[in-house]
């Protein structure tokens, strides 16, 4: 069979998913159990996977949904246990004292306080901590839900305290011949090659992520503002690009002084210290407030079952710090216990469930729940209780609704990743043929040939939508793409680093981050919906990355990178004019007035 032939068939299971969730719309607990039977036929009959490794990859795909299904239950609970408290009304005060303008509450939670939270946790943990609190502040729940899938973008490649640069761009190269004559010609050692890659992967996620505060305000006022205008998004241009560089600079010098495990952490958090402090004293901020129409108005799709909102005043009064507290201890406690040298790391990982040889393929599937970030965010909503001294029955109520939308979510998370594990594992077949994934890549390449560099974060993407992490997007494609950077003569590195950078992109449309985000927020069966919108801020950020790779391997030039790096930033002035006329147009209705 051809290649061809073989990569549309295998594009088979991705096709379904598309049609089912994102065109027809299909709640994911109906359209993920069909594609779940669509990858099975396919991998079975055609590829000639054997039943036990299906059944086998199905499993590992269970545990990880269980994983997964873990840190949304704990996030739900950690905002269920602040609303009985009383501490979502505290911080829903300090948003409004800092600023009751819901762009630039959206922007400093999502990309700054999200980007801390994803280089301490990953695994899609922030968007399911961001979401509940923007519904807790008064968001709809389908724009909490999209905004804060935003966030999973630039900061993703160095989750986690780096491991999609560490475990998963590592993992991809460690031990491959052609990799270590390009480590011995650049005259470095194995780990310092990695480390560079790092740190080009940070120069293209700065450069785009400046923009992405934008984007994320536009976004918002355009599918969620009374006017569905992105204008009034545009308006923010000077604080939202302010942001963009108050987190992306330090982000990139971190990755490229300090290495990979703290760019995002460090960038959220030094973003942090700029930004809060100069939206207090009015810097770059626009005059005029946008808020939500009112919530009688809103469309019934953007509202969830999360009910977080308070008639009246609280049940007691809890002080601004320590309604805090918790999100800074669920920090802290998954920094500290991501830190391979501090003794925590080991005592957390040494308890493993695990099922080895599973039917008889040789296939171990383990997991670490101690290690898992739910676990954390469980604690921390026990440690809540005593904290701001609550009754057993206000706990036991947000224990109660936790598990009611957990259990919804999990009707959609247990087709979901075993799809996508028995689609990554297919490469053990009786056809000879290599694993799905990789047949597409392959495919691909010999499609697009020499301009394959603008391509090269799309693989990265679809891998990352496909496996629902960036990190076994690097796992499975980091050698390939090096492969084929080396084959048309250009820098293999630069080729990896933008797989690695649009395989973050990626986690915007992942199917699990999106069903867990959207379980969070109390928002289920408009997977699809979400999806759609998040397809916009990908398909940028694929397209943008690329062209700038291209110049970067190429030059500048009457090429393809240039003409759409001129497109793009095309569009980026003509955005900024439209939120500079947008300013003068209300400055002046407001002076006729």
């Amino acid at each position: 069979m051809s290649i061809g032939m073989l990569s549309l068939i295998a594009l088979i299971p991705i096709i379904s998913v598309f049609v089912f969730l994102v065109i027809l719309r299909w709640p994911a607990k109906w359209a993920m159990p069909v594609a779940l039977v669509v990858t099975v036929i396919v991998a079975g009959l055609v590829w000639q996977v054997p039943t036990n490794q299906i059944g086998a990859a199905a499993i590992k795909g269970l545990f990880t949904a269980l994983e997964v299904g873990l840190i949304v239950f704990g996030a739900i609970l950690l905002l269920n246990t602040l609303k009985e408290s009383g501490a979502i009304h505290t911080i829903r005060k300090g948003f409004t004292a800092i600023t009751p303008d819901r762009r630039i509450q959206a922007i400093i939670i999502c990309w700054l306080f999200g980007s801390f939270l994803e280089g301490a946790a990953g695994w899609g943990a922030p968007a399911t901590i961001v979401g509940p609190l923007l519904v807790g502040i008064g968001f709809p729940a389908m724009g909490a839900v999209m905004v804060a899938l935003i966030l999973e973008s630039t900061p993703v490649s160095f989750g986690a305290i780096g491991t999609p640069i560490l475990v998963g761009v590592n993992s991809g190269l460690k031990g491959s011949d052609i990799v270590g004559e390009r480590v011995a010609e650049v005259g470095t050692s194995y780990m310092g090659f990695i480390d560079g890659i790092g740190g080009e992967v940070a120069i293209f996620h700065g450069i785009v992520g400046i923009l992405m505060p934008l984007f994320l305000s536009a976004m918002l006022t355009r599918f969620f503002g009374k006017k569905k205008s992105a204008r009034e998004g545009l308006a923010v241009w000077k604080f939202a690009i302010f942001t963009g560089f108050a987190f992306s600079v330090p982000y990139a010098l971190v990755a490229n002084i300090l290495g990979p495990e703290f760019p995002a952490l460090l960038g959220g958090l030094i973003g942090l210290a700029i930004v809060i402090p100069a939206a207090r004293k009015g810097l770059f901020m626009p005059k005029q407030t946008w808020d939500f129409d009112d919530r009688k108005n809103w469309d019934p799709e953007w509202i969830g079952n999360l009910k977080v909102t308070e008639d009246g005043q609280p049940v007691r009064k809890i002080g601004m710090m320590s309604a805090w507290m918790p999100y800074l201890l669920v920090a802290v406690l998954l920094v500290v216990t991501r830190i391979s040298s501090l003794p925590f790391n080991g005592w957390l990982k040494s308890w493993v469930i695990s099922l080895e040889d599973l039917f008889g393929t040789g296939m171990t599937v383990s997991t670490q729940p101690l290690y898992v970030p739910g676990t954390v965010f469980v604690i921390v909503s026990l440690i809540v209780v005593f904290l701001h001294r609550m009754k057993a029955p206000e706990y036991g109520r947000a224990v109660k609704d936790s598990f009611k939308t957990v259990v919804s979510a999990m009707a959609a998370l247990i087709f979901t990743v075993p799809m996508v594990q028995i689609f990554i594992n297919s490469g053990v077949n009786a056809a000879d043929f290599a694993s799905m994934p990789l047949v597409l890549a392959e495919s691909m390449s010999n499609l697009v040939g020499d301009v394959w560099p603008v391509v090269a974060p799309t693989i990265g993407a679809i891998g990352a939508f496909v496996a629902g992490s960036n990190t076994i997007s690097n796992m499975m494609f980091s050698l390939f793409q090096f492969g084929v950077g080396d084959s048309i003569g250009a820098t293999p590195e630069t080729v990896v680093a933008l797989q690695a950078v649009g395989g973050a992109a990626g986690n915007m449309i992942c199917v699990h981050n999106v069903v867990a985000a959207s379980a969070a927020a109390g928002l289920l069966g408009k997977e699809g919906t979400i999806i759609r919108k998040t397809l916009i801020p990908t398909a940028f950020y694929v397209v943008f990355a690329g062209a700038l790779g291209f110049v970067v391997i190429n030059g500048i030039g009457f090429n393809i990178g240039t003409l759409l790096l001129v497109i793009v930033l095309g569009l980026v002035v003509i955005a900024i004019k439209k939120g500079i006329s947008y300013n003068r147009d209300t400055e002046q209705v407001d002076l006729s007035a």
